[in-house]
């Protein structure tokens, strides 16, 4: 299984008053992390939107292990473990000096953007994805 490495550092505005990254911030993390991987295949979401068409969040299980902080260097691990014809299951975990502190699954549904209703992925990205996967 293919992997993605994305480094993330924890800004102040990313934590709460005791310094800790508030747990919410660990979704946008993985978000900016899943964008980028789909940048690196040449898988643009404007170029998509032009299109109708988008991906969207259907289902997030995640397991907060322990805390980051303000300051830390991260690193977002992203793994694709289901490619269907309509929606893509991401496996991601956050580490900082190796140390998993959160991971998640990311169900994420491909919708025609006016009906908000499951489509078919295009060919070329689904192509994209299976030869990321």
């Amino acid at each position: 299984m293919a992997q993605f490495h994305w480094p993330i550092r924890v800004y102040y505005e990313d934590t709460d008053a005791g310094g800790i990254v508030y747990y919410a911030n660990y979704l946008k993390f993985f978000e900016r992390a899943r964008t980028e991987w789909l940048r690196s295949l040449g898988i643009e979401q404007d170029t998509l939107l032009a299109q109708g068409v988008g991906f969207v969040v259907r289902h997030v299980v995640m397991d907060n292990m322990a805390a980051a902080r303000f300051n830390q260097e991260l690193l977002v691990v992203s793994q694709i473990s289901t490619l269907k014809a309509a929606s893509v299951v991401f496996e991601q975990q956050l580490y900082h000096n190796e140390k998993c502190l959160v991971s998640v699954q990311v169900k994420v549904a491909c919708v025609q953007l006016d009906t908000m209703k499951p489509v078919a992925i295009p060919a070329d990205i689904l192509g994209e994805l299976r030869r990321a996967s």
